[in-house]
């Protein structure tokens, strides 16, 4: 669905074990951290390939800065062109046997590579996922740590994993790139590259999952994912949002029909994700940030809890815990006045309180 061709491989003496790539742009307060964080890894066998995309700040000068001081680094500069293209341009020249993607603002524990390479030796995987931290900073050194730890599992065949798959998903295991080790041959042969579109980690992961037959977990928590920055993506207006949740929505039952699995238990995930991210579009038209008249918003939420594949989503949904419960008894009502209302409240909670909005998202 999302797969186009690559560059041709480069051929080189020596093929280091794994390829590291960052996308960086203006992360100059971060990357090196990160950085420092994989030259501690107990595997050395690595290179590690940054990608400066026209960052504005000092981060092409510590990219340099950087290559210069390691020979496993190599500094690559561009034009704005976002994570993902960036990500695509390291692909191409990336000559390790397996690829490991990182953010330029995170940092990692140090027997992350050799544990998960380890297991894909070990088991001849494609695709090896582990935990993970998510940490939210409300201070300069207070944060609120957020634990995802994924199953002790080789899956023996491809139906295995596609049978397990949707609880690897429930546990948000599946869908961010720096979780995960792939080997660099099943994306060259299957044309895997990152789409250049918002929110690309998904489209990847899916078109990486799609025919996959060789996977495995690990437990252990590695990668450290942190929430600090106030110029996130995240935390910003989409006018998009609606339609790209819409969208994963049909990706994933798409996903699910091709592999002919169709249980109560997938059906229920299926409804119970796009309920949630549903509560998420409704606090994206009360953000603060959006600049549509009430009467406006009013409409678009009403639009959205309204469809008929709202209504059959909120009906087979079964929230995990009672605030969940709560926040879904507004759209289940079909109330557009109260599940505007109860938005403005999780936004305004999202920019008053980072702590509480963290802790309150981990247990939903």
């Amino acid at each position: 669905m999302f797969a186009c061709t690559l560059l041709e491989r480069p051929s080189v003496a020596h093929r280091p074990v794994i390829s590291i790539i960052i996308p960086a742009y203006n992360v100059e307060a971060w990357l090196h951290r990160a950085v420092q964080s994989l030259q501690r890894q107990t595997l050395e066998d690595f290179e590690l390939l940054i990608v400066d995309d026209g960052s504005t700040d000092a981060t092409g000068a510590i990219c340099d800065e950087l290559a210069a001081e390691d020979g496993r680094v190599k500094a690559i500069h561009q034009r704005n062109g976002g994570a993902a293209r960036a990500r695509n341009t390291a692909i191409a020249q990336a000559t390790g046997e397996f690829l490991y993607f990182m953010d330029g603002d995170d940092w990692c524990e140090p027997t992350m590579l050799e544990d998960m390479h380890r297991l894909a030796a070990e088991h001849a995987l494609d695709l090896v996922v582990a935990g993970f931290y998510i940490d939210t900073y409300y201070g300069d050194d207070k944060f609120y740590r957020e634990l995802r730890t994924a199953p002790d599992a080789v899956y023996g065949t491809q139906q295995q994993f596609r049978e397990h798959a949707h609880r690897l998903f429930d546990a948000q295991l599946l869908y961010a790139p720096w979780n995960k080790l792939y080997r660099r041959s099943y994306l060259y042969e299957h044309g895997i590259v990152f789409p250049e579109t918002f929110w690309d980690d998904l489209p990847f992961n899916l078109d990486v999952i799609r025919d996959i037959e060789h996977v495995g977990c690990i437990p252990e928590r590695y990668y450290h994912f942190l929430r600090a920055r106030a110029e996130s993506e995240n935390t910003k207006y989409r006018s998009d949002m609606y339609g790209k949740r819409e969208e994963e929505h049909r990706w994933l039952c798409e996903l699910y029909g091709q592999w002919g699995l169709d249980s109560d238990e997938i059906r229920e995930f299926l409804a119970r994700r796009y309920a949630e991210r549903l509560v998420g579009c409704v606090e994206n038209v009360t953000n603060k940030s959006c600049t549509l008249p009430k009467a406006e918003k009013r409409a678009e939420i009403e639009r959205m809890i309204s469809t008929p594949h709202a209504k059959d989503a909120l009906a087979k949904a079964q929230p995990r815990s009672t605030m969940m419960k709560l926040m879904l008894a507004p759209l289940r009502r079909g109330d557009a006045r109260l599940t505007m209302w109860e938005g403005a409240f999780i936004s305004w909670v999202r920019r008053h309180s980072t702590n509480l909005f963290a802790r309150l998202k981990a247990n939903r």
